[in-house]
């Protein structure tokens, strides 16, 4: 990017945002019809800013308009609460989902998914997390006496050199068990699935190794487990055991077999792995499944980060709308990773972003992109 690029830094964090289909969904929702002051384009870029800065509230957000800076960058002076509260409750989620989804697909056009998914198979890790809700202004989302709360149900692409990100994600009430989600978010046969023990389902395991699905998944360790072979261990592996097992009850059994893993974790703990793959060795296996740190970084990230420790409306649409606004933001960092070829963090791309958010473009560019002085 040369000197003589207009956008300022903010400006070119969004350019990824598809402006066609930005403006079909806000035709498409007549989400700009009878607005007179803040329409769809203003209130979005104000979001995204917010979230980027963590701001705690719609109170700040409409004091965080002072900036003349931003005033100039969004074309917007000022706004109410009330006016930002009530747009964020009417905007369908689906909306801010597009958006996401169309973000996603541009990581996997950048980072040829569609070719490595031929040549090999891509780790797909699935995880949720709990954020939780005050009881009094969330009541639509109880799931205890004294709480209310939703989970985020998440798919996360894990590549090497510790790019990972969102590729696909599920909103529901926080009562609702993991497992269930399971079929929205297999559904491509190319890639392995690692999960935890949340999405046990040895009914579903055995349809996924029917249809041709591989998995790694953690396995409560008093399973029923009826041994079939075991397997030589290599010396000095963290691997302790390697099986071929019927997992279930008499009443309740696998059809299929699987292998039973036995292995250490970092702190040394005993963890039990199942997977339907025969192929791999079982150090292969045990490495497979210690992918599922990213996904545990990537809540870290999203609650510490994105501001999503406070929501900003109390409404179903509202929260489910932030979350997504949140996503969007890790997925513009990511393509301003991928992008400018960076070896930063996502957060150190973001704060030399917050530190350089209205001057020209190329000042941030040349900061974070590869041949960047450190």
């Amino acid at each position: 990017m040369d000197k003589s690029t207009r956008n300022n830094a903010f400006i070119q964090w969004l350019s990824p945002i598809n402006k066609e289909l930005f403006d079909n969904q806000i035709q498409k929702h007549q989400l700009d019809y009878y607005t007179k002051k803040l329409f769809m384009k203003p209130f979005v870029s104000l979001l995204l800013h917010a979230q980027l800065h963590e701001t705690e509230s719609l109170h700040a957000i409409s004091d965080g308009l002072f900036s003349e800076e931003l005033q100039e960058s969004i074309k917007l002076h000022s706004i109410s609460t009330s006016q930002l509260g009530r747009k964020l409750s009417g905007v369908p989620t689906s909306f801010f989902q597009e958006l996401f989804l169309d973000l996603v697909s541009q990581i996997h056009e950048n980072t040829h998914f569609n070719i490595r998914r031929k040549m090999t198979t891509p780790l797909k890790i699935i995880d949720s997390s709990t954020l939780p809700l005050n009881l009094k202004n969330h009541q639509w989302a109880e799931f205890r006496k004294t709480k209310s709360g939703v989970k985020l149900h998440l798919r996360l692409v894990f590549m090497d050199k510790g790019l990972s990100y969102p590729d696909q994600a599920v909103i529901t009430n926080a009562k609702e068990h993991d497992r269930g989600q399971l079929e929205v978010l297999v559904d491509d046969q190319s890639c392995m699935y690692v999960f935890d023990r949340g999405y046990l389902d040895y009914e579903r395991f055995d349809r996924m190794t029917d249809e041709g699905y591989f998995f790694v998944s953690r396995l409560r360790k008093n399973a029923v487990v009826r041994i079939l072979e075991s397997f030589p261990i290599q010396p000095e592996s963290t691997v302790l055991s390697d099986e071929m097992v019927l997992i279930g009850t008499t009443q309740n059994r696998s059809e299929n077999v699987f292998r039973r893993l036995k292995l250490l974790d970092t702190k040394g703990n005993e963890l039990t792995i199942l997977t339907n793959r025969f192929d791999l060795n079982a150090d292969e296996i045990a490495e497979i499944y210690k992918s599922r740190w990213a996904i545990e970084l990537f809540f870290k990230w999203m609650k510490q980060h994105l501001s999503i420790k406070k929501f900003y409306g109390n409404s179903e649409q509202a929260v489910h709308n932030q979350v997504y606004i949140a996503m969007i933001v890790y997925c513009l960092n990511v393509l301003a990773q991928i992008n400018t070829q960076s070896n930063r963090s996502y957060l150190q791309i973001s704060r030399y972003l917050k530190a350089s958010l209205w001057k020209p473009a190329y000042i941030w560019l040349r900061k974070i992109e590869k041949r960047g002085v450190p």
